[in-house]
């Protein structure tokens, strides 16, 4: 703009039957002189240059308000967003957030995160995973997002779920139930499972805690967070396990359950094999 005002001013003056000092005509000199500037026509030029570069600034301001989040294999991430809400991030998760004036954003790409979210009735806190949406005012719960739609979760208040064009078969799920929502189908009836949520969250402390989970359910939750996969046989993929284990010891986790079934343990490069004795 300051190089606008500085053109203007030179067009002024030539307008006005100042001449500059030039050097001797050139073959550019011979070229017909150029058009008086329209100063109206110009300042109104300026404004629509100006207007465009305020929504240049509109949306860079705008992308700025969006955060996107991605946790490496074995990374559990807590972040306090600029609303005062609290997310809780899973290994292998990504997602984004958008805090608007009207209303809160989450997209879920992949993995899972628990939210703690901070009251705010005129915003309302909108998770989508997939075709699944929650939404919530001031409330805490955890969305898994899956290939076929979602695992919600609540520890705190009243979220209501649904699906993408059946948002009149949307249901409420209060503090200490969880239910799946089916991208097709919709939500199931939310079921009440409090010990079972505080058990499948311990990812927030960076532990697993195994309540008569198979052996096979539970390599899988440990391969989850670790370049150092279990492999289990067969024979043993039944076996009961109950235990609080940490996330990141997989090598520990397989010398419990060889004490606890007499299991064979065999590492392989970046594999531990446990197979029946």
């Amino acid at each position: 703009m300051q190089a606008a005002w500085v053109y203007l001013d030179r067009a002024s003056v030539l307008r006005d039957g100042f001449e500059l000092s030039v050097p001797a005509p050139s073959a550019a000199a011979l070229l017909p002189p150029p058009r008086p500037i329209n100063r109206r026509r110009f300042l109104w030029g300026g404004s629509a240059v100006a207007a465009s570069l305020v929504g240049l600034v509109t949306v860079a301001n705008h992308l700025r308000n969006v955060d996107r989040i991605e946790t490496a294999l074995g990374e559990v991430r807590r972040v306090p967003l600029n609303d005062g809400s609290i997310a809780a991030v899973n290994t292998s998760t990504r997602l984004s957030i958008e805090i608007g004036e009207r209303v809160r954003n989450v997209r879920i790409d992949r993995g899972e995160a628990w939210f703690q979210v901070a009251k705010d009735r005129a915003r309302p806190f909108v998770v989508a995973a997939g075709e699944v949406r929650v939404r919530a005012v001031g409330t805490a719960f955890s969305v898994q997002r899956r290939d076929d739609g979602a695992d919600v979760q609540v520890t705190e208040g009243v979220v209501e779920v649904w699906t993408v064009g059946r948002e009149s078969e949307r249901k409420r799920v209060s503090a200490g139930a969880r239910t799946f929502a089916s991208a097709k189908s919709g939500p199931e009836t939310p079921v009440q499972a409090s010990v079972d949520i505080d058990r499948s969250l311990a990812w927030r402390e960076g532990q697993l805690v195994l309540q008569g989970d198979s052996l096979g359910e539970a390599a899988a939750q440990f391969n989850r967070y670790n370049l150092l996969k279990i492999e289990v046989s067969a024979n043993l993929q039944g076996e009961r396990i109950v235990g609080r284990f940490r996330t990141n010891e997989p090598e520990a986790f397989a010398q419990a359950v060889s004490a606890m079934t007499s299991a064979h343990v065999e590492r392989r490069g970046d594999l531990i094999v446990l197979t029946r004795s």
